[in-house]
């Protein structure tokens, strides 16, 4: 069953009205971070983007993230800060410890002098949790962006590290927090099917690209260009994944379509490029996968890339692979159709939102090495067909902005701001 989420309501904005100020929490991961390694992922381009976004149409916006002591607040513009909360030991802290120093990150917020505030935006469960805490200290409604849900990669992936604490703080929040936003209608639903979430209360704010790094045309590089020596095929089909080396992000299920096709059919010539750093439990060798199927001189391992060089592999390749267990959307695969490169995505969640299967890329209905291999050969053998897809893609990709995001955002806030009135003694 399909859940709508509520109608856009626009913020009003009167001429003489001071700007509206949001404390923004990103508090595992930081905004400023580079993406494809450590936990920097897609989130941090999405709170760095949307602030950006909103910053330029008159909003406040105070982003929260965990960092070492004596780290300075970064200004990104001259509406955007930056700041770095110390919590725990001085240094670095992984993810998985980090919900242990929640109540002294709490602490230090409120104990600062950054607001006032007019509202309060949480990023992911960790983030939340310290939202909900701030939301009833200040008084402040509070919207939240799960952007993953663990419930979702428990049922995707049986192996998932997913913690109950986890579960019950999403929950939490599903009820709790004054307005939930999703970056698909997919999302949507799971918020009400898995946790009980209100339809009324979720607004869809679809994540956007940027148009100014990721388009068609630009530099190109391929693996020759960053120091790696071409596999031995005339005109290999050209395969990019670009991510943090993960299970969930799903790298291992192309190197074991890659070497099937290898052993089944040696006419199709592929040379793939996975660009990203290892991330979360460090059980995923992926170079010594490489070595099993024997791919040392068609797959190669390279380290993340800042967004224009990473627009440059994109234009460079023939399709960008998406085998995630799941996405809330999917950011990889529409700046890749942006940059005119179609996509091979698992058939699952936002992905059916950012790929149109068909028009501007594949949704494999499955992660087999089976139908991966399939579904690359027919690519390899039917290039026609993938420049097509590459053109309607760069099309597509123009519906897509972090204004319209930002403005999404903003309604979600005006909405907030009604609930919490409303909800007022």
């Amino acid at each position: 069953m399909t859940h709508a989420p509520h109608p856009a309501t626009h913020l009003p904005d009167p001429e003489n009205s001071p700007p509206l100020h949001v404390a923004m929490l990103c508090l595992h991961t930081s905004p400023l971070d580079q993406p494809g390694s450590g936990d920097a992922g897609g989130m941090n381009v999405y709170v760095r983007e949307v602030a950006l976004a909103m910053a330029s149409s008159g909003l406040l916006v105070d982003i929260f993230t965990r960092g070492p002591r004596g780290t300075e607040s970064v200004s990104l513009n001259e509406r955007v800060r930056v700041h770095h909360v110390p919590a725990g030991p001085d240094g670095p802290l992984a993810k998985e410890d980090l919900p242990d120093h929640l109540p002294e990150i709490t602490a230090r917020i409120a104990g600062g002098d950054h607001g006032p505030f007019d509202i309060i935006h949480s990023h992911y469960w960790m983030s939340g949790i310290v939202g909900l805490e701030l939301a009833s200290r200040w008084e402040l409604p509070l919207v939240h962006t799960m952007h993953t849900l663990a419930k979702v990669k428990r049922r995707l992936q049986q192996d998932a590290e997913e913690s109950d604490r986890r579960v019950e703080a999403e929950t939490q929040l599903a009820r709790r927090a004054t307005r939930l936003t999703a970056n698909s209608q997919a999302e949507a639903d799971e918020l009400v099917t898995d946790y009980g979430a209100e339809p009324s209360r979720i607004d869809l704010v679809v994540p956007g690209v940027n148009l100014q790094t990721f388009h068609p045309e630009g530099p190109r590089m391929w693996v020759a260009d960053a120091g790696h020596t071409p596999g031995p095929a005339v005109d290999p089909l050209r395969l990019v994944f670009a991510g943090r080396i993960q299970k969930l992000k799903g790298p291992q299920v192309l190197l074991r379509a890659l070497g099937l096709l290898a052993r089944t059919r040696p006419d199709i010539e592929v040379e793939l490029a996975i660009i990203g750093s290892r991330s979360g439990s460090k059980d995923l060798d992926l170079a010594r996968l490489i070595d099993e199927e024997q791919l040392q001189e068609i797959a190669h391992l390279l380290p993340p890339s800042p967004a224009d060089e990473l627009a440059a592999w994109f234009r460079a390749a023939d399709v960008v692979a998406v085998p995630s267990y799941s996405e809330s959307f999917g950011l990889v695969a529409m700046e890749a159709q942006a940059c005119g490169t179609p996509v091979l995505a698992h058939d699952v969640g936002g992905l059916r939102h950012s790929v149109a299967d068909g028009s501007t890329g594949v949704l494999v209905p499955d992660l087999s090495a089976e139908s991966w291999a399939e579904a690359i050969a027919h690519a390899a053998t039917h290039r026609d067909d993938v420049a097509r897809m590459g053109h309607t893609a760069v099309a597509r990709s123009h519906g897509f902005s972090w204004m319209h995001t930002a403005t999404a955002t903003r309604a979600s806030y005006a909405r907030a701001t009604i609930d919490s009135d409303e909800v007022a003694p």
